[in-house]
C-alpha cells in the first residue's frame, strides 16, 4: 500500500482511512489518531514533502502504511485521479475524512471570482465527488465512516467571509441528510464543526487580524481532531468541540439570522474597514 520499500503491498485487507488535507492542522492530527489505532492511511493534499515526512513519522511509531496521493483538489478533476490511484494500488477505503478546505476573506464583492470558485471546488466540490465515488463501495461492503469537516461557520451567515461560510452550511446540510439516507446500510456520516483553530487556516485566509481569531477561544488542532475522532467512531452525526462553541451553536438557533449576521460580521471584519466606515 506505501511507495516506501519498507513496507511492500499485502494482499490482505487492513482498515483504511483517507484523509484530505493530511499535511498539516486537523487532518494531521487525525492521521496521528487513525494511524495509533491501526488504521492503514491514504494521505491526500498538496505537499509531497510533508506527506512523506507524516508516512515516515506514523511507520515508524505504528507500523502503519501510508499510500501518499498528492492532489490540488480545488482542480475539478483531482477527486477522480485519487479514486484512479486508489484501483491502481488495490485499495478499499474504509473511512473518508473530508477534511481539506480554505477560507476566503474581504467584501464579497471585491474577492477574486477565480478564488471564490477554487474555494469552493475545494470546500464543496472535492468533498462531494470523493463521497460520491467511495460512498458505493461502502454501502455494498455493509460498513464504512464519512468524517466532513464543516465549522461553526455553518450555523450562521458570515459577513466578509460569505462564500466560507456558505461552504460549511451547505457540508452541514449535506452531512445530515446523507446521515439519515444512510441509516442501516452500515455506514455512518459525521460533521465535526470546530470552532477557530490553531492550523494555518488564519494566515492563508488573511484573518490574523480579525476580532475572530483575536478574541475567540481558540483550540488546538490536536484537540479538535481527538474531539472529531471519537465521535465518528460513535457514530455521533455532529461534533462540536469545546463548551463555548456548543453554546454558540444552540445559543444561534434562538436567534434572528440578521443579529447572527451582525455579529459575524464584527468578528471577521477587517480592522482597516471596522475603523474607517
Amino acid at each position: 500500500m506505501t511507495d516506501s520499500p519498507t513496507h511492500p503491498r499485502n494482499a490482505l485487507h487492513r482498515r483504511t482511512a483517507l484523509i484530505t488535507g493530511a499535511s498539516g492542522g486537523i487532518g494531521y492530527e487525525l492521521a496521528r489518531l487513525f494511524a495509533r489505532d491501526g488504521y492503514d492511511l491514504v494521505l491526500v493534499a498538496r505537499s509531497v514533502p510533508k506527506l512523506e515526512e507524516l508516512a515516515r513519522q506514523l511507520s515508524a511509531r505504528h507500523d502503519t502504511r501510508s499510500l501518499v496521493v498528492p492532489a490540488d483538489l480545488s482542480r475539478p478533476d483531482a477527486p477522480a485521479a485519487v479514486v484512479r490511484r486508489l484501483a491502481e494500488s488495490r485499495v478499499a477505503v474504509d473511512v473518508l475524512v473530508n477534511n481539506a478546505g480554505v477560507g476566503l476573506a474581504g467584501a464579497f464583492a471585491e474577492t477574486d471570482v477565480a478564488a471564490e470558485l477554487a474555494m469552493l471546488q475545494l470546500n464543496v466540490g472535492a468533498l462531494v465527488s470523493l463521497t460520491k465515488l467511495l460512498l458505493p463501495g461502502m454501502i455494498e461492503r455493509g460498513r464504512g465512516r464519512i468524517l466532513n469537516v464543516a465549522s461553526t461557520a455553518a450555523f450562521v451567515p458570515g459577513p466578509f467571509m460569505a462564500g466560507y461560510y456558505a461552504s460549511k452550511a451547505y457540508i452541514l446540510s449535506l452531512s445530515d441528510a446523507l446521515a439519515s439516507e444512510l441509516r442501516g446500510t452500515g455506514v455512518t456520516v459525521t460533521t465535526l464543526a470546530p470552532g477557530p483553530t490553531r492550523t494555518g487556516f488564519a494566515a492563508a485566509a488573511k484573518m490574523q487580524g480579525s476580532r475572530l481569531f483575536r478574541t475567540a477561544n481558540v483550540l488546538s488542532a490536536a484537540r479538535v481532531a481527538r474531539a472529531g475522532y471519537r465521535g465518528l467512531m460513535k457514530g455521533k452525526r455532529l461534533v462540536v468541540p469545546g463548551v463555548t462553541n456548543k453554546l454558540l451553536v444552540v445559543g444561534v438557533r434562538l436567534v434572528p439570522r440578521r443579529v447572527t449576521a451582525a455579529l459575524a460580521r464584527r468578528l471577521n471584519e477587517p480592522r482597516a474597514r471596522a475603523t474607517h466606515r
